[in-house]
């Protein structure tokens, strides 16, 4: 693995562990009071654009930690909309 995709994986690395702490907290509490549904709606989409991207320029780290964000994300939106 070279330097480049080693950087792009840790990066996006930490960018999607960073949900994980807001995933767990929600998930338990149930509380989304203080969460934007349009931030987030719009966050997922540009997620999901930028894992689309990386399908098109066949890059392994911005496929895997977009589609991986993407999903923690979405556990939010769809948390928010349930309980919001």
């Amino acid at each position: 693995m070279d330097n480049v995709t080693l950087l792009g994986l840790t990066a996006g690395a930490l960018t999607t562990i960073s949900f994980v702490p807001q995933v767990i907290r929600t998930w338990r509490t149930r509380s989304t009071r203080d969460i934007s549904a349009g931030m987030f709606a719009t966050f997922c989409t540009g997620i999901l654009l930028w894992a689309l991207y990386g399908f098109a320029i066949g890059s392994m780290p911005v496929i895997i930690t977009n589609v991986i964000t993407f999903v923690l994300a979405s556990i939010i939106l769809v948390l928010k909309l349930k309980h919001g």
